[in-house]
C-alpha cells in the first residue's frame, strides 16, 4: 500500500512516518521545508516539499505519487503552549485543516486514493455522564476559543465521513504525549511551565483529560488503514482529573507542587477556555478503538511512576 502523509514532520507525523515504514508501506510525507523533507528521507520515506493552501502544488505532488491511503495530519501548533500563542495560531491552524484538507481530499479523490484518515479530537466532548463514546456529541457550546475549534473538527469530520468517494476515518486522538510534545520532559513547552509553577490547578480541577503517547497514536492510526470505516477515540486508559494528573506530573518532573488559583483568577489571567480545560472537560472512551483496532495503548507515564513510588 502506498500512503502520502500530510502534515509528516509534526509531533505525531515523525513517529507515523517510522510506523508506517517499519510496516512496509510505501511512503511519501509532505513537509514544507528542506530540514523537513530530509528528515523524511532518513527515516525512509519519499519526501515532496509543498504548501498545502497551494491547490496546484498539492494536485501535482498526487498526480506523480498516486497514494492508495492518505493520511492527514495538518495542524499549525505553536512552540510554546500558552493562550497567547495557541490563539495567535488559531487562523492559520483553521486554513490549514479547512483550506489546506479540502485541497488534499480532492487531490486524493482526483487521483483514486480511497481511504482517507483525518486527525480529529477526543478531549473535545460535550457534558455528560461517565467517559464519551464516539456517538456522543462534541463541545459546541463551549468557552469562545474551545467551541472554534470544536467546530473546525467538526467540519473536517463531516467533509470526511459524508463524502460517498472515500472510505473515511477520523481518529480523535487525546492529548498528545512523548517525544516532540508539550509534555515531553526535556523540551516540552508545558513541562517548563510545570517546573516554573506557570501551570496552576484552576478552581475545583475537576476538568477530565484524555491522553494518549504519540507512539501509540501512531500505531492505532496504522492500524486504521485496514479498520472499518468511521470514528475511534484514540485515547489511553487513564482518563484523570487535573487535579490528580497534574499534581502527578509535577513530581514525575521533579518539580515542586503546582499552584491552585480561582477560577476569577484564571479568567483574569488566561481567559475563559483555561477554566473549561480546568473544570469542563469530559473523558473518552477507547472501548471501539481496541476492538477494532487493536489499540493497546501503555499506562499514562507520570501515574504509573507516581503509584509505583507511592507503593
Amino acid at each position: 500500500m502506498k500512503v502520502l502523509v500530510a502534515g509528516a514532520t509534526g509531533a505525531i507525523g515523525r513517529p507515523l512516518i517510522a510506523a508506517l515504514v517499519a510496516s512496509r508501506r510505501e511512503v511519501i510525507g509532505i513537509t514544507t521545508t528542506e530540514g523537513g523533507a530530509r528528515t523524511l528521507r532518513d527515516s525512509g520515506a519519499e519526501a515532496f516539499i509543498a504548501d498545502v493552501l497551494d491547490r496546484d502544488a498539492i494536485e501535482a505532488v498526487f498526480r506523480k505519487v498516486k497514494p492508495d491511503a492518505v493520511i492527514d495530519e495538518l495542524t499549525s501548533l505553536p512552540k510554546e503552549y500558552t493562550p497567547e500563542e495557541m490563539k495567535a495560531a488559531a487562523v492559520r491552524d483553521w486554513e490549514l485543516r479547512l483550506v489546506g484538507g479540502r485541497n488534499v481530499q480532492d487531490a486524493a479523490i482526483s487521483w483514486a486514493a480511497r481511504r482517507y484518515i483525518v486527525q480529529s479530537t477526543g478531549f473535545f466532548y460535550a457534558p455528560g455522564a461517565g467517559l464519551a463514546t464516539e456517538r456522543e456529541p462534541l463541545a459546541s457550546e463551549a468557552s469562545p476559543g474551545i467551541a472554534g475549534n470544536v467546530r473546525t473538527y467538526i467540519q473536517s469530520e463531516e467533509r470526511v465521513l459524508s463524502d460517498p468517494d472515500l472510505q473515511g476515518v477520523a481518529l480523535r486522538y487525546g492529548f498528545f504525549y512523548g517525544p516532540g510534545t508539550y509534555h515531553d520532559p526535556a523540551t516540552g513547552s508545558l513541562s517548563r511551565q510545570v517546573r516554573e509553577r506557570q501551570y496552576p490547578i484552576i478552581g475545583s480541577g475537576q476538568g477530565v483529560f484524555s491522553f494518549v503517547h504519540v507512539e501509540d497514536a501512531a500505531a492505532a492510526t496504522v492500524a486504521a488503514l485496514e479498520a472499518e470505516p468511521g470514528v475511534y477515540n484514540v485515547v489511553d486508559n487513564d482518563p484523570s482529573d487535573m487535579n490528580i494528573w497534574l499534581t502527578a506530573f509535577s513530581q514525575f518532573l521533579g518539580a515542586p507542587a503546582p499552584r491552585v488559583i480561582t477560577e476569577a483568577e484564571a479568567l483574569r489571567t488566561a481567559g475563559a477556555d483555561s477554566i473549561y480545560y480546568a473544570t469542563r472537560l469530559r473523558g473518552a472512551s477507547n472501548s471501539l478503538a481496541k476492538r477494532k483496532l487493536g489499540f493497546a495503548p501503555r499506562k499514562l507515564e507520570w501515574l504509573h511512576d507516581t503509584e509505583a513510588a507511592l507503593a
